[in-house]
């Protein structure tokens, strides 16, 4: 009979269908869904005249690698459009490379790029170094961003665009920075950095066509990966209108959840109540608006993470008390996720202090009490948690949402290592004591931001190593303790991510019922030293069904 029929049939090398545990020697796909798992036979069963066959000749076959917190606007505008500057770039090197860019552009064009690392970001912090900044961009405007993604860089032809001289204030949660004298220094902490970006795209020719363009460099490197789902961790409007377009085109080879910002948070545009209500008229079945973002605290580097204990003192001028303050209320946080209630939406919460997580999961107490509709909940970048809060993650059926990729050696690392005490360091990710008490970890990278590369493979490797890539000859584990097996690991960025992002039932795993996106890899992961998964290659990568890469 035709409905007994598949359009395409795998076999030929091991299926890790991304249940833990569970492997397969084949699958068969129908319509864009997966049909049949299992023994080779059973699935060549489905094979007519027209199937497809898929040998794989002993590789392996995975499901498509989840995102579960990524700027994709952000990160293909670096990608597509804009200068390149390392975590490891000196500010000799930044500006050599401004220069360089800046006898490229036309006119008046600004110079936007990144990532700037957390310590050169810190040594160009001053009216000197302002001075050698506006020499090398040649009478451009200057943006650049460092690797939290919560602070820029700005020069003084930026500071005019934005109205900002000596005398203006620092508006409610933002700085812009200064030394001991009052002089600007062109730095900008937290929301000054968006009134820089938007400043810039005001001068932006066609800001809607370079989004689109951004979005499809985006989705074209995430191909050449492995990524087949995402969760866009801050989605404005005019980003879900370019994806609207991408889509309409047939070129969106993937699925979207978007996170609406509560309140302004690294781009300007509608946030809260405004965007809630603009979102839904974006909703497709691929691009899905089914979270609002939240931000509690800010990053370690800037002492604006809110911990339980005080910051170290690395300075003479540091108040030995400070621990960082919350951004939120617990009453107002718990009218935020009783609203997500109302709306049919989930929560993405970023909190990357022990303290900030903690208001995040007493929020979730009070709410998960309520009758009726319960939002999902995620926590970002829950990098320290009190040994005490852990088991709360299960019992409350909070997901953590584990990025970016500080689990291992990095100069981000090292530079929060400057600042966060000594005892919380110890305890960063502690994701083999989540797991223990049956809590869901969701693996991201939230590209851009500090990663000078994207590599999913690099996140799943690190989960299992605790160390750098073999290539930074850096003998270092971080919180090694901590350690997960493989397939625990797969699953971070697979079927665990898909439930924490509310797409379970349609991605995530190979399971008869869900979309076909799976990937072939040019080695078994589950086998080679795990050294080597980093290194690892997609050689094809489908999406429901159809070869994309």
């Amino acid at each position: 009979m035709a409905e007994d029929i598949a359009d395409l049939v795998v076999t030929g090398g091991p299926v890790h269908t991304a249940d833990v545990g569970a492997w397969a020697e084949g699958f068969a796909v129908r319509d864009g869904t997966i049909v049949a798992v299992g023994a080779a036979r059973e699935v060549e069963s489905w094979c007519g005249p027209g199937t497809r066959r898929l040998d794989l000749a002993g590789r392996l076959a995975m499901p498509g690698l989840i995102d579960g917190h990524v700027h994709l606007g952000i990160g293909g505008t670096q990608l597509a459009l804009e200068l390149p500057l390392l975590p490891t770039d000196t500010p000799d090197e930044v500006l050599v490379k401004v220069r360089d860019w800046a006898g490229r552009l036309e006119p008046g064009e600004w110079i936007i790029g990144g990532i700037l690392g957390s310590g050169t970001y810190a040594a160009l912090n001053s009216p000197e170094m302002l001075r050698r900044l506006d020499e090398a961009s040649l009478g451009h405007p200057l943006l650049l961003r460092d690797d939290t993604m919560h602070n820029r860089q700005v020069n003084s032809a930026a500071l005019a665009a934005m109205g900002v001289d000596h005398d203006t204030p620092d508006p409610p949660g933002g700085t812009y920075a200064r030394d001991a004298e009052g002089r600007l220094t062109g730095g900008l902490w937290e929301l000054t950095g968006m009134e820089a970006e938007d400043a810039a795209k005001e001068a932006q020719r066609d800001p809607h066509g370079r989004l689109v363009t951004a979005l499809r460099a985006a989705f074209q490197r995430m191909r050449q990966l492995g990524c087949t789902s995402f969760q866009d961790a801050a989605t404005m409007a005019h980003q879900l209108a370019a994806l609207r377009d991408i889509e309409r085109a047939g070129d969106l080879t993937a699925w979207i959840v978007a996170s609406l910002p509560a309140t302004a948070f690294i781009e300007a545009g509608a946030v809260g109540e405004e965007l809630f209500a603009r979102a839904p008229a974006y909703r497709s079945e691929q691009i899905r608006p089914d979270f609002v973002k939240f931000v509690l605290d800010g990053v370690p580097t800037t002492r604006t993470t809110a911990l339980l204990t005080p910051y170290r003192c690395c300075g003479e001028h540091d108040d030995p008390e400070h621990r960082g303050t919350p951004y939120w209320t617990l009453d107002e946080l718990v009218t935020g996720l009783r609203r997500c209630a109302e709306l049919g939406l989930g929560a993405k919460i970023h909190a990357t202090g022990d303290a900030s997580v903690r208001l995040a999961l007493d929020a979730a107490e009070i709410v998960r009490r309520d009758p009726g509709s319960q939002p999902i909940v995620q926590i970002a970048h829950p990098s320290f948690i009190a040994p005490e809060d852990i088991p709360r993650f299960a019992e409350l059926n909070v997901h953590a949402d584990a990025c970016p990729f500080m689990w291992h050696p990095s100069p981000l690392v090292d530079g929060i290592a400057r600042h966060v005490p000594v005892e919380t360091m110890e305890r960063i990710w502690p994701f083999k004591d989540l797991l223990a008490t049956g809590a869901l970890i969701a693996g991201g990278s939230d590209w851009p931001v500090g990663l000078p590369e994207l590599n999913p493979w690099l996140g799943i490797e690190t989960m299992v190593t605790r160390s750098a890539p073999e290539e930074q000859d850096d003998p270092r584990r971080i919180n090694p303790d901590q350690a997960i097996s493989r397939e625990r690991a797969v699953a971070a960025f697979t079927s665990a991510s898909a439930k924490a992002l509310g797409i379970d039932d349609l991605t995530g795993a190979l399971r008869p019922g869900l979309s076909a996106d799976f990937l072939v890899l040019d080695r078994n992961i589950f086998e080679v030293p795990a050294t080597q998964i980093h290194n690892t290659t997609v050689e094809q990568t489908y999406f429901r069904g159809e070869r994309v890469h």
